[in-house]
C-alpha cells in the first residue's frame, strides 16, 4: 500500500519526501498463547501487500514444513523466524516488523503470550503508542490475557484495539463477541486504559484485517487497519515540561561547544532560558543544532545538539530543562518493577539504575507490595520472582532528576542491571508520592487514608503478613553445648547466609545478654538458668514479630531447656548441639572462661567444676572439632530448609 502514489512516476524525490513526513506509529500485539498475534501480523503485511513475491515464495514453501494450517499459507511465519519458535508453533522473543501506507509508517512488536516470556512483552511495550490485545474467541479472556492488559496500562499506553479473534471458529457469533467485550469491560474498568476498541477478526482469514469481512454484517465499526491509520496519537507525547538528558558534550574545535541528546519531552526554541541540573546554573539557548543544520526550534524526540550563551560546567548524566519547571531531584523514590530475573529480587542487594543518560548504582530499600495481575489486589511480599510485578522503595547514592511514569515516560522509566553480571534484571516506572493534579493516579497506585481518626482502631500487623514480608517462618534455634564448642561462630554465620539469601534472623549471645539484661546475675546454677529464661522471653517475643532467632547460650540443665521449648512451642524449637572434647574447648578458651574456673574465679563452669547435660534428643549434632565452620552453617541452613521456615 505504501507505493500507492502518483508521484512514483512523476516525481520521485517529492514521493521520498513524503514518506519522511509521515507520521510514525509504534504498536505491539499481545495476548495469551495461541490468540493468534503472529497470525495476524504476517496477515496484515500479506493483505497491505508489504510482502515481497520471494518472500511469499519462501513463506509457502515453509508453511508445508513447519505450518499450522495443514500445508496452507501460514501467515504466523512471517514473524516467527527463530528455529525454537517454528518447531513449537509459539513466540519466544520479540520480533519486530516495519511498514507503511499511504497515510503513516509503522513500526510493530509481535510479543510473545507465554507467561514464562512476559518481561520479553515488557520490553517491547515500552515504546509503544499502542496495543492490540487478542482474545481467541473460543476461550475469552484468560490470565495471560489480564496479565498483559494489566502491563499495557502499567506502561501508560493510552492507545489499545482489543481484537476478538477465531470468530471463523465460533460461526462469526455477534452474542460471542459481545459476551467476551463485557467481560474484557468489567475487568479493564479497574485498569487505566483511557481509549477502548473492540474489533472481532478472523487473522488467519484476513476478516476485518484490512478489508471489512463479508461474514460478519452486523459489525459495521472500523477495520483493524483503518484503526491504525486513524488512530489520533499526536496529544500523547508531553509538550509541556521540557527536560534534556544530556549524552555527550560535542568539541570539535574551539570555537564550538554543544551539548547533544534527544529531547525527552517539552519544546525548546532559540533564546529561551534554561537551567542545568544538578549545579542549577542558568543561560539561553544561543543556537539549536540538527543534522540538517540550525533550526529556530526542537522538541521531542528530535536528536539535536544545543549551545548557550554562557559557559556552564555540563557534561553526560546532567539534564538541561527550564527554570520555571524543573523535574524532582531526589536520592529515593517509589517505583513499580517488573522483575525480568529467573533469580529473585532481593531487598539490599546494590543494583546499577539507569534513567536517561544516568547510570546510578542503588538499593531496593523495602517491597512494598506484589500486584496480582487478576485481581490488581496488593499482598505483602519479601521479594519479587521471575514476571512478577510489585511496589518498591527504592535509594541511590547519588540525586536522579525524574518524573512520574504516567507525566513523562521517558523520564519515569529506568531499568536496574545486576552489576556482577551486568545482565538486565528488573525494569521499572516511578510512581509520584504525592497526588499529581495533571495525571490519574493508577488503582493500584491509590494508597489507604493516612488521616488519624479516635475513633477508628490501628489495624495490626498480622503475623501472615510478617511472613510474606520476611519470607520465613518464625523459629528460635538454641545453639547449646560447652563454652568453646563454637556456639557463637556457628550462629553468626548462620546469621549471614540467612541475611545474604534475603532473610531476617537475630543473634542471642548469652555472654552479651550479661552485659545488659542479665548483668544482675552470676554463675550459680540458679543464675544460669534464670539468663536462660530471660533469653527464651526475648525469642518468643523476636518470633510472635516474624523472626529468626538464634540464641547461643550454655543451657546446661536438660529441664531447663524443656521448659523453655514449652514456652516457644515445639513447632517453633530447634535444638543444635556442638558436640567438641573438653580437650578441644579448653585449648580454645575464646573468653578464658577455663583459666577464669582453673583460678578459682569461676567455680561453677560447666564442665569445668559445674555438671553439663547434653540434649538427649537433639535436632541437630555438629562436631565442631571435625567440621569446618562452613560445613556446620551448611547444615543448620539445610535443617532450616527441610523444616520450610526458609524458602
Amino acid at each position: 500500500m505504501s507505493h500507492q502514489s502518483d508521484l512514483i512516476a512523476t516525481d520521485i524525490d517529492a514521493y521520498l519526501a513524503q514518506h519522511e513526513r509521515k507520521e510514525l506509529l509504534r504498536f505491539i500485539t499481545c495476548g495469551s498463547v495461541d490468540d493468534g498475534k503472529s497470525t495476524l501480523i504476517g496477515r496484515l503485511l500479506y493483505d497491505s501487500k508489504m510482502l515481497y513475491e520471494d518472500q511469499l515464495a519462501q513463506l509457502e514453501s515453509e508453511s508445508k514444513t513447519h505450518g499450522t494450517t495443514g500445508g496452507d499459507f501460514d501467515p504466523a511465519l512471517v514473524t516467527d523466524g527463530l528455529k525454537a519458535e517454528r518447531e513449537q508453533g509459539i513466540t519466544i522473543d520479540v520480533a519486530y516488523r516495519y511498514f507503511s501506507t499511504a497515510r503513516r509508517k509503522f513500526i510493530i512488536a509481535d510479543t510473545p503470550g507465554h507467561e514464562q516470556y512476559t518481561r520479553n512483552m515488557a520490553t517491547g511495550g515500552s515504546t509503544a503508542d499502542l496495543a492490540v490485545i487478542l482474545i481467541d474467541a473460543r476461550h475469552g479472556v484468560l490470565t495471560q490475557t489480564k496479565r498483559h492488559s494489566f502491563i499495557v496500562s502499567l506502561l501508560g499506553i493510552r492507545h489499545v484495539v482489543v481484537t476478538i479473534n477465531k470468530m471463523d471458529l465460533v460461526d462469526f457469533g455477534q452474542d460471542r463477541f459481545d459476551q467476551i467485550c463485557a467481560e474484557y469491560r468489567e475487568f479493564a474498568a479497574r485498569l487505566d486504559l483511557p481509549e477502548l476498541h473492540f474489533i472481532p477478526i478472523s487473522a488467519l482469514g484476513g476478516d476485518n484485517v484490512v478489508e471489512p469481512s463479508p461474514h460478519m454484517p452486523w459489525y459495521r465499526g472500523s477495520t483493524l487497519m483503518n484503526m491504525l491509520e486513524t488512530v489520533y496519537i499526536g496529544s500523547d507525547r508531553n509538550l509541556e515540561d521540557f527536560r534534556f538528558p544530556v549524552q555527550y558534550v560535542n568539541r570539535p574545535n574551539l570555537d564550538f561547544r554543544g551539548f547533544c541528546g534527544t529531547i525527552a519531552s517539552g519544546i525548546i526554541r532559540k533564546g529561551d532560558e534554561i537551567m542545568v541540573l544538578p549545579a542549577r546554573k542558568t543561560s539561553k539557548v544561543k543556537s539549536i543544532v540538527t543534522f540538517d543544520g540550525e533550526v529556530e526550534e526542537a522538541f521531542t524526540p528530535q536528536s539535536i545538539t544545543l549551545t548557550l550563551e554562557d559557559e556552564i560546567d555540563c557534561s553526560r548524566g546532567d539534564m538541561i530543562v527550564r527554570p520555571g519547571n524543573v523535574p524532582k531531584v531526589s536520592y529515593d523514590f517509589d517505583a513499580m518493577l517488573v522483575w525480568m530475573s529467573p533469580e529473585a529480587m532481593v531487598p539490599g542487594k546494590t543494583y546499577l539504575f539507569k534513567h536517561t543518560t544516568q547510570s546510578v548504582p542503588g538499593q531496593i530499600e523495602s517491597l512494598r507490595y506484589r500486584v496480582d495481575v487478576n485481581t490488581l489486589h496488593r499482598s505483602p511480599a519479601p521479594e519479587l520472582q521471575l514476571n512478577e510485578i510489585g511496589r518498591c522503595t527504592i535509594a541511590l547514592s547519588q540525586s536522579l532528576f525524574y518524573d512520574s511514569y504516567r507525566r513523562n515516560r521517558s523520564t519515569g522509566a529506568f531499568i536496574m542491571v545486576d552489576r556482577i553480571s551486568n545482565v538486565t534484571v528488573a525494569a521499572g516506572m516511578i510512581t509520584a508520592r504525592e497526588p499529581d493534579k495533571k495525571s490519574k493516579p493508577a488503582p493500584w497506585e491509590i494508597e489507604q487514608s493516612q488521616t488519624p481518626s479516635p475513633s477508628k482502631e490501628v489495624e495490626v500487623v498480622t503475623s501472615q503478613e510478617r511472613q510474606a514480608r520476611l519470607g520465613q517462618l518464625p523459629a528460635t534455634v538454641l545453639f547449646t553445648g560447652l563454652s568453646g564448642s563454637g556456639k557463637t561462630t556457628v550462629a553468626r554465620g548462620v546469621e549471614r547466609a540467612l541475611f545474604d539469601a534475603g532473610r531476617t534472623a537475630i543473634v542471642l549471645d548469652g555472654e552479651d545478654l550479661r552485659r545488659g539484661l542479665s548483668g544482675d546475675l552470676g554463675f550459680s546454677s540458679d543464675d544460669r538458668s534464670e539468663n536462660f529464661r530471660r533469653c527464651a522471653q526475648m525469642a518468643r517475643l523476636l518470633n510472635d514479630n516474624g523472626f529468626i532467632c538464634l540464641a547461643a547460650l550454655i543451657a546446661p540443665d536438660e529441664s531447663v531447656r524443656a521448659k523453655a521449648r514449652e514456652l516457644l512451642g515445639e513447632e517453633k524449637s530447634i535444638t543444635v548441639y556442638l558436640d567438641a572434647p573438653l580437650e578441644v574447648c579448653r585449648d580454645r578458651d575464646p573468653r578464658g572462661h577455663y583459666a577464669d574456673a582453673q583460678e578459682g574465679q569461676m567455680p561453677k563452669l560447666p564442665g569445668a567444676g559445674a555438671p553439663y547435660e547434653p540434649p538427649t534428643n537433639p535436632d541437630l549434632v555438629l562436631k565442631t572439632d571435625e567440621s569446618t565452620v562452613d560445613e556446620c552453617v551448611e547444615q543448620v541452613v539445610a535443617l532450616l530448609r527441610e523444616r520450610k521456615l526458609i524458602r
